[in-house]
């Protein structure tokens, strides 16, 4: 007889389900997980509301498979038991594991850039499982340690933490300069808290400008070290930003917003050969005027995820006090619950930040 487990599965728009799904085997190369703690992204809102969009409708090209899948992609875990050939863990051990799919032979995994696979996907997006079931297979190559004085929940916590991280890595952004974020939510406070620990190491003290609506992410963006913080539906940005950066604009915007009208204000506010980087994934297209960048030779660069080591500097920010993300957390809910998380998430935005779903739990 076949064993089966619990696991929150997306069968398309507003339709998330619990069902009894097979456990999945170990086989060589591979560890078996239990899930602790599942923070819901932004993306797994957006596939909830308009999807699918990144979840595939026909089999995808690693995985081979198509929704229905099972979701959650940022997730801690204890290891429950090792395939043939693992070495790095045993049974017991803690874990964070980096989502990203990726085939290794293409020109961009060839460079080392598995963030911008040819054909890449997602655990819990793309197949292979995901955080929101009782069980999980992966192959041992996508698990980290997590260090003992990092507890299980801020484990759930560090692939946004990440994408944060990877997007000022690759900006050209230095410490005691000036920076605009646009958007406090998960991914803006990541940047800001990255941005702050850059500082911290340096001994500088950088102007960092947050932009953002909701008033008690405002709250929380001046709790992580936001410098100023504007609303955009009550001051004009752009000339917010010129006064407070030496008249001629922030040296880096982070777009964590992904819309029409923040766009429009980082190209404007970004002073000349400034670099705006785009970190949000848009659920529309939208436009802009190429002159606005030529003619003060800005720069746009678009950024994916994150790459190999992230998650370890990562950690070991926060292992070592630099990063202190623990007041992301706004709610904790359990398994049972996921769609009202989804729920709180969109009817309820002003006073959420992260959601964790616990399921296995734990310290």
């Amino acid at each position: 007889m076949v064993s089966t487990m619990k696991a929150v599965r997306f069968h398309g728009q507003k339709d998330l389900r619990i069902e009894d799904i097979p456990v999945p085997e170990v086989k060589k190369g591979q560890v078996k997980l239990k899930p602790a703690w599942v923070g819901i992204c932004g993306t797994d809102l957006n596939e909830y509301l308009d999807g699918p969009n990144l979840i595939p409708t026909t089999p995808h090209p690693i995985t081979g498979e198509k929704f229905p899948l099972t979701m959650g992609h940022e997730f801690s875990a204890i290891v429950e038991e090792v395939g043939e050939g693992v070495t790095k863990y045993k049974p017991g051990d803690r874990c964070v594991v980096q989502p990203i799919i990726y085939d290794g032979t293409c020109g961009a995994c060839k460079e080392g850039l598995i963030n911008c696979c040819y054909q890449n996907g997602f655990i819990g997006l793309s197949g292979w499982g995901g955080g929101l079931a009782e069980h999980i297979v992966l192959p041992e190559s996508t698990l980290y340690h997590l260090p003992d004085n990092i507890s299980l929940e801020i484990g759930a916590l560090i692939e946004p933490l990440a994408v944060g991280w990877h997007a000022v890595n690759i900006s050209p952004f230095e410490p005691g300069k000036t920076a605009l974020i646009l958007g406090a939510g998960p991914i803006g406070l990541a940047v800001l808290q990255v941005l702050r620990a850059r500082d911290n190491a340096a001994g500088t003290t950088s102007t960092i400008i947050t932009s953002e609506v909701s008033l008690r992410r405002k709250e929380y963006a001046k709790r992580f070290g936001a410098s100023h913080v504007v609303d955009p539906t009550k001051e004009d940005v752009v000339a917010r930003c010129r006064e407070l950066c030496d008249k001629v604009g922030p040296h880096v915007v982070f777009d964590a917003a992904g819309v029409q009208s923040g766009f429009d204000a980082a190209v404007k506010a970004v002073r000349a050969r400034g670099t705006i980087v785009n970190i949000a994934v848009w659920e529309k297209p939208c436009t802009f005027q190429p002159n606005d960048l030529v003619f003060k030779e800005r720069k746009y660069l678009g950024v994916a995820t994150f790459q190999a080591g992230d998650f370890q500097d990562v950690m070991d920010a926060i292992s070592e006090g630099k990063m202190k993300p623990d007041e992301m957390i706004t709610s904790r809910i359990q398994m049972d619950e996921v769609e009202k998380g989804f729920k709180l998430l969109i009817d309820d935005k002003d006073s959420q930040v992260k959601i964790l779903v616990e399921v296995g739990g734990g310290k």
